[in-house]
């Protein structure tokens, strides 16, 4: 345990500035990259592919700016991240060849900066619950909000990313439907929350280091496997079944009218109709025979 906080201790104090957060522009201007008609947008509108590229890079201040009522441009007051990001997306969409966009996507080598940037994920996380907690004292709902909105805040605004894209798709809504960045986010958001409030009795930097190193093995392994299961779908099973489908009503079934009141059911009219239409071209044909047979009677 000596040795556990102790690397902890020191991972918690590694800066993020400038690989990591560089890793982070990369995975997700990639990403971007990787949209249906996103490479199309690029060449017809540089300017609508630079914003959404800073929607995916700066998502998680933007949201969470906006619901402290903060100013939401106030990333674009970082000149350095912001110069490194706009950088990042001329390189993977413009570059010549696509060179820097087929290197990183080897991959092993992308498997490296996905890893670097699930690192960052914890950092906005625990920078966001910090946060609020400093103007929110021991506000649970707000603190774990905003630690949400910091650590997947370009998933939870992708539908305003993508009208920017000129897509309108509200059934990609991540809250109709979460994908696993943003489910992770929100338990480390409650994680972190219930740390710091001093309900769970773990160290700060010990939770950090644990917590990265799960996103980081989770991560990999589903890169290196191919797997878009997220690894969190027993226990979502297990809790959806315990507290919702017991709950569920079967649905009603229409009573016999005839059998409830003790008569017989009624008829169909579509049956009556079929035979009052049947019987009566039946009759006529029958009797256009028999004039026949008496006309060839007569003239023979």
């Amino acid at each position: 345990m000596e040795l556990l906080s102790e690397v902890s201790l020191h991972f918690s104090k590694v800066s993020m500035f400038p690989f990591f957060e560089v890793a982070h522009y990369l995975i997700s201007v990639m990403t971007l990259r990787e949209q249906p008609g996103a490479v199309e947008v690029a060449w017809r509108s540089p300017l609508a592919c630079w914003f959404s590229a800073m929607l995916y890079c700066f998502g998680g201040a933007i949201l969470s700016a906006v619901m402290l009522a903060e100013p939401p441009v106030l990333f674009l007051s970082n000149d350095v991240n912001i110069f490194m990001a706009s950088a990042t997306w001329f390189l993977v969409f413009y570059c010549p060849g696509n060179i820097v966009y087929q290197i990183f996507s080897f991959l092993p080598l992308r498997i490296v900066i996905a890893g670097m940037k699930e690192l960052t994920r914890t950092r906005k996380i625990l920078a966001g619950v910090a946060h609020v907690n400093s103007q929110y004292k021991n506000a649970w709902m707000v603190m774990i909000a905003i630690g949400w909105a910091r650590g997947a805040g370009g998933g939870l605004i992708s539908n305003f990313e993508q009208l920017v894209r000129g897509v309108w798709k509200p059934e990609t809504n991540e809250l109709l439907k979460m994908s696993y960045p943003v489910k992770v986010s929100l338990i480390g958001s409650a994680l972190f929350t219930l740390q710091h409030t001093q309900h769970l009795s773990i160290t700060k930097h010990n939770l950090v280091f644990l917590y990265s190193i799960f996103l980081v093995v989770t991560k990999v392994v589903m890169m290196v496997t191919g797997s878009a299961i997220s690894p969190l779908a027993p226990f979502e099973a297990v809790i959806s079944c315990s507290l919702f489908q017991w709950l569920q009503v079967p649905p009603e079934v229409k009573p016999d009218v005839g059998k409830a009141n003790g008569t017989s059911p009624p008829l169909d009219d579509t049956a009556e109709e079929k035979e009052d239409t049947t019987c009566p071209v039946n009759r006529s044909s029958g009797e256009n025979l028999d004039t026949t047979r008496k006309r060839q009677t007569k003239k023979e």
